[in-house]
């Protein structure tokens, strides 16, 4: 069950109108009968007005009308606008140091950005910025550039203070990873028709897709960081800018299935399960029950569920093509409305494909 932030926690968020929140509670009005994301702009009402629900299926079944204003029912598309400014603050720092003080300049709260870039990237926004700039330290030690020189010009003020810093994030020092062609998780943004989604990928393939508003994504991060003990920085490569050239053909209609190389790492079942998937085509459907069957364990049926719901590749191993028995979109974690969007957008390709 969804853990509710306290109840003072969530009005503060609520009249403070603090999208960061957005995604971890609604609101429901008594006086008007509707619910809200945190970061409705609306006029706020009395706390003894107000009543907070875990999702907007809850606040629906209390009989509350969706918001036409937030429209908590449809997806965040884009970061609100104080985080497109933090973002565009950390294109233009690049690797400059960016301090709580430059922050606060541009009318941003540290704390508001820390707790915006966790929930989204799995690291604060101070994290964010120091893994790029120690990514950039080791990519100009790789072509030449003294050890000095580059701690110097990735804005670090002495060398002992980057060793440090470099050898917590890469666990090695610079001049041993450069020799050792270290290998990183670069994670990014790809946006998409149904909300962004968060992307991370090594030299050998993706390993994270996911939907930034999933409720479980920092377990999901957690998880990779076990299967995958490499630093995370933000960024591309090859596998992200694939993966994105793939998924807007993948939503344009042009395209049902994914060349990007994957790695799924988990136990033995799990990658059973997660090859099974793979082999649903696209406009088909299975159940749980199915997929059981065709792994010879016919009980087995809720840890094929869970094997589905830790699959960490969303779209690319095709977990929302698995319905429950009686043919009702069923357990996805990105959400209901997504799998059924999903689902009617593969068959209009594969009728298109077929006519």
């Amino acid at each position: 069950m969804k853990t509710l932030p306290p109840p003072s926690e969530m009005y503060r968020a609520l009249v403070a109108r603090d999208a960061t929140y957005d995604g971890s509670f609604f609101a429901g009005i008594r006086t008007t009968g509707i619910f809200c994301r945190p970061g409705c702009g609306a006029r706020k009402p009395l706390r003894e007005n107000v009543e907070f629900f875990a999702t907007a299926s809850d606040a629906e079944k209390r009989g509350y009308r969706a918001c036409l204003r937030c429209r908590p029912l449809e997806p965040a598309l884009a970061p609100p606008p104080w985080a497109e400014k933090l973002l565009a603050l950390a294109e233009r720092a690049r690797e400059d140091r960016v301090t709580a003080l430059d922050l606060r300049r541009e009318g941003i709260d540290p704390a508001r950005a820390a707790r915006w870039f966790r929930a989204r990237y799995g690291m604060t926004f101070q994290s964010w910025m120091r893994s790029r700039r120690l990514v950039g330290a080791l990519e100009r030690i790789r072509g030449g550039a003294p050890v000095t020189s580059a701690a110097l010009t990735s804005g670090f003020e002495s060398e002992s203070g980057f060793r440090d810093a470099f050898v917590r994030l890469f666990g090695v020092p610079p001049a041993r990873a450069a020799a050792e062609g270290k290998d990183v998780l670069r994670v990014r943004w790809i946006r998409s028709p149904l909300g962004p989604m968060l992307a991370a990928a090594g030299g050998a393939g993706v390993c994270l897709l996911e939907f930034v508003d999933r409720r479980s994504l920092k377990t999901q991060i957690a998880t990779l960081r076990r299967h995958f003990p490499l630093p995370v920085v933000p960024g591309t490569n090859d596998a992200l800018d694939q993966l994105a050239e793939e998924l807007e053909e993948y939503f344009a209609g042009e395209r049902s299935t994914f060349d990007v190389p994957l790695l799924s790492r988990g136990t033995p079942f799990q990658a059973s399960v997660w090859k099974l998937l793979r082999e649903i085509p696209p406009g088909a459907t299975r159940s749980y029950a199915d997929l059981a069957r065709e792994l010879g364990r016919p009980t087995a049926v809720r840890a094929v569920a869970r094997a589905n719901g830790d699959n960490r590749l969303s779209i690319l191993i095709p977990c929302h093509r698995v319905i429950g028995s009686d043919g009702s979109p069923t357990g996805y974690a990105g959400g209901i409305w997504r799998k059924q969007w999903l689902l009617a957008h593969e068959r209009e390709m594969t009728h298109a494909t077929s006519t």
